[in-house]
């Protein structure tokens, strides 16, 4: 193991769909450890918005995955909501069903987009820079 896979801090990334398919997808296309920079994943999995404000407002989450199409309460609502509640809210990556729908996740404040069906060759590289993004902003400090 290298001196950077072992200075790489362990990461949570919250994971949320209603469709435990969308889920699975995304943790297969991500893996474990989706750059040898960035330390192991722990996925916290939710399936409905309430469980996504109580994860985040626990503490501890450095990246979420959201579902724009989730029902009954979508990624763009979750975000938006995220935004404006919390103080140091984590980033926020929305999954989308149509490129054109990019715009929308710009509006909802998330800093990136993966398209469904998540491609495993670049996924790994959005979560990745995602969670060298939050280090470097947790480093830096608010």
């Amino acid at each position: 193991m290298s001196a950077a896979e072992n200075s790489a801090a362990p990461a949570t990334v919250l994971l949320y769909s209603h469709r435990s398919e969308v889920r699975d997808a995304v943790r297969t296309a991500v893996g474990r450890r989706p750059a040898v920079d960035v330390g192991p994943i722990t996925w916290v999995e939710c399936s409905s918005g309430d469980e996504v404000v109580a994860a985040v407002d626990a503490g501890g989450i450095d990246l979420c995955v959201l579902d724009g199409e989730a029902q009954p309460t979508g990624g763009l609502a979750l975000t938006r909501q995220l935004e404006v509640e919390v103080a140091d809210r984590p980033a926020v990556c929305m999954l989308i069903a149509r490129q054109p729908d990019r715009w929308l996740a710009h509006w909802s404040r998330a800093e990136a987009t993966l398209a469904f069906p998540v491609d495993p060759l670049v996924a790994p590289g959005v979560v990745a820079d995602l969670l060298r993004s939050h280090a470097r902003r947790a480093a830096v400090g608010p």
